[in-house]
């Protein structure tokens, strides 16, 4: 195996992890929106536009919305996300 192969197990390992710390749907729904925001905020980030010494760039915020990095585009951001073990959340 060299650096370029993909490690399938070791995905598997981290999906079956990320499964394991899931609270159940019933668990979920009577989470105030404090304790929302702390679940998945080592687990969860979302982008938004901003402009960065004149220039348009994409913040980076954890689910708690604690900024943490910023990038020149989305896909680089999403990109920062993914590589820190994150999952990039959707929000309009």
């Amino acid at each position: 195996m060299n650096d370029n192969d993909i490690d399938r197990d070791e995905i598997e390992r981290e999906d079956a992890e990320r499964d394991e710390d899931a609270l159940p749907p019933e668990a979920l729904r009577s989470l105030s929106p404090l304790a929302w925001a702390r679940y998945g905020v080592s687990s969860i980030a979302y982008v938004r536009p901003v402009v960065v010494n004149g220039q348009q760039a994409v913040s980076i915020h954890a689910a708690d919305g604690t900024p943490i990095g910023a990038a020149p585009t989305l896909a680089l951001a999403n990109a920062a996300i993914l590589q820190h073990g994150m999952g990039a959340a959707s929000v309009h």
